[in-house]
Formats: C-alpha cells, structure tokens, sequence
C-alpha cells in the first residue's frame, strides 16, 4: 500500500498553512509513494527553483534508505565517505539534510515519504509532521530526536 492522492494532498496543504502560520520562507512539498513516484507537489510563490529538486532528494533519500533525512545528516557526519557513495549510487538524488520524513500507516508501515524545502531543515520538518499527522498518519522524520 502507497499514500493516496487524498492524504498526500492534505500533508502538502497542511504543510503549506503550518508554514504560513509560522511566516516561514515560501515552501516547497513533494509528496512520493513507496516506488518513490510524485504523488503531489506544489512550490508557492517566490519558492526558489531549485527548491523542488532538493525536497523531491529529501524524500527519495528517505524512502532510498528506509530513514528519515535526519538520520541521514547524522550518519553523514559520523562516515563521510559512506554519504558520498550512496549520493554516487543514486545518481545525486539523495539530500541529508532534515525534511525528508517516512509516511508511515497505522501499523507502521512506510507508505510514502515527504520532502520539504524552503526554509532551515528544522522548520521544513517541523511542518512535514504537521502535514503527515493531519492526514491521519505516522511521520517518521528519523535521527536521535524521534
């Protein structure tokens, strides 16, 4: 089972009003099912347009190696060299840095994953849970702070 187009449309909505009731940078969501296929995305105004590349890598990173981005930045800290070889093998399609969070089901299951960029990673994953809880969902954002 993948995320449906009804819950990937509400996490990028919720997404997008969390960030505006926070006046964060303009935002852009990417919302992927577990072939890792775009689901749904949009970019707001005055978003950059690099922004969905690097939100579509924060989720396609996530799904690629079954944790959140976060994790990804830790591990990327602690081994280096091992970060460079699975940016190689992905084709530079992976970005570790936090933002890129797990959609998981009720019984734990990953169903997708969303990518978010616009702001610091901090604030791009604080509004991907928000978009992933309102869907009725579990967010899985990874690292030592879940």
């Amino acid at each position: 089972m993948s995320v449906t187009l009804a819950q990937a449309s509400v996490i990028v909505d919720v997404a997008l009003k969390t960030a505006r009731d926070a006046k964060q940078m303009p935002q852009t969501v990417v919302v992927l099912d577990t072939g890792g296929h775009v689901v749904c995305a949009k970019r707001e105004d005055g978003s950059g347009i690099v922004r969905y590349d690097i939100a579509f890598g924060k989720a396609y990173g996530a799904l690629g190696m079954g944790w959140g981005s976060r994790t990804m930045m830790e591990r990327a800290a602690q081994n280096p060299n091992f970060l460079t070889s699975i940016v190689a093998a992905s084709g530079g399609r992976l970005v570790p840095n936090p933002g890129g969070v797990l959609i998981r089901d009720a019984a734990n299951v990953i169903v997708g994953a969303v990518g978010i960029s616009g702001d610091t990673g901090d604030n791009d994953e604080i509004i991907a849970i928000a978009g992933i809880e309102a869907a009725g969902l579990k967010a899985d954002p990874g690292g030592a702070k879940k």
